[in-house]
């Protein structure tokens, strides 16, 4: 598997996302469970066929660009709203990243740690893939300067709100369904989804400062660009604050939703574990 991931990742930029477009698409025609389910998500968040659509290759092209990113040659990237993050830096009160499944979510972390991570570590929340092999090589690349990681238990968390109490950074991926207990029922594109509170936990706990960040895809292997915009200050109600948090997601993915990952199992049922 690392040999595998080692070939694809001398592709330039621009063949491995040509070979993702059309990953994507023999996905999409192939696996008829995932093109309802895609369809499904985008027309129940309003989407027509013209945003939709490149949204099928984008999938592929965030599984091909991963060779790349992780053990490849440095990839351009391009920063919009870096300001709000240096401003919450120098805040000393810890930044929170909310970032979806929207675009490249890898690239955000990398992108911080090369800029930002000497001046405060990263830590990202992630569940380490089953299979031993893939295990192994995503937590060795994933252990760079600056950035750190926390796996989905206990511990982890503990690990997250102490980054933050001690000014640093933490980013996780705000719409993804979390285990059964940790989250609650809200509205996501008018269709209840089960919604992670841990975001907001983090936040009213330890104060920090929330952006949203996302990894935009630049067209014909030309990069990434970064983008960063201000959450408004969260209710001190866990149940609205889970909710201003799906708003603003829903505001986000409404800007580019031709790289949103519509394929992802949005509203389906939580899976039992202990709750952290």
């Amino acid at each position: 598997m690392q040999r595998f991931f080692k070939i694809l990742s001398h592709l330039p930029l621009r063949w491995a996302h040509a070979l993702g477009w059309l990953l994507g698409w023999l996905a999409f025609v192939l696996a008829g469970d995932y093109r309802r389910r895609f369809l499904a998500q985008a027309r129940q968040a309003g989407m027509v066929a013209r945003q939709w659509r490149p949204a099928v290759g984008a999938a592929g092209q965030l599984l091909a660009e991963l060779p790349r990113l992780w053990l490849g040659a440095a990839v351009p990237v391009h920063w919009s709203g870096q300001g709000h993050v240096e401003q919450a830096l120098a805040a000393r009160q810890g930044v929170l990243f909310l970032t979806p499944h929207l675009g490249c979510f890898e690239i955000t972390a990398q992108a911080y740690a090369q800029r930002y991570g000497a001046i405060q570590p990263m830590t990202v929340l992630f569940r380490p893939p089953r299979h031993a092999g893939l295990r192994d090589l995503v937590t060795r690349v994933r252990a760079r300067p600056g950035l750190h990681t926390a796996t989905t238990t206990l511990s982890g968390v503990r690990q997250l709100l102490r980054a933050l109490r001690q000014g640093q950074s933490v980013g996780l991926l705000p719409d993804q369904v979390p285990p059964s207990g940790q989250g609650l029922w809200l509205p996501f594109f008018g269709r209840d989804a089960y919604t992670m509170t841990l975001a907001v936990r983090l936040a009213q706990q330890s104060g920090a400062v929330v952006l949203m960040a996302w990894g935009e895809r630049l067209a014909a292997g030309q990069g990434f660009r970064v983008h960063v915009e201000p959450l408004a200050a969260l209710s001190a109600q866990t149940r609205q604050a889970a909710s201003q948090i799906n708003r603003a997601l829903e505001a986000l993915i409404c800007k580019a939703p031709e790289q949103y990952l519509w394929g992802y199992a949005r509203y389906k049922q939580p899976r039992q574990e202990p709750h952290p």
